[in-house]
């Protein structure tokens, strides 16, 4: 088993964010997962927003996705 030392950058893209309050709940929920060490979320205000996770740990999109839901929003599928 390897460890990584180099950070991890996840990003999701997020359905129903429209305001900042939308922007810090889902920030607190990410940035609660086990070695995130930053969250950066550019807002899409009524479309698919974009949140940016560095983490020391590769994040599985089942935890990325229920931290997302728990702050009320849902992770969609990149669009291509």
């Amino acid at each position: 088993m390897s460890t990584t030392h180099q950070p991890v950058t996840t990003t999701v893209n997020i359905s129903g964010m429209t305001c900042g309050h939308c922007v810090s709940s889902v920030t607190e929920e990410l940035s609660a997962l086990a070695g995130v060490t930053g969250v950066a979320i550019e807002l899409n205000k009524g479309g698919i927003s974009r949140a940016t996770v560095t983490s020391s740990l590769t994040l599985s999109p089942e935890e990325i996705g229920e931290a997302v839901a728990e702050a009320g929003y849902l992770v969609v599928a990149n669009l291509a």
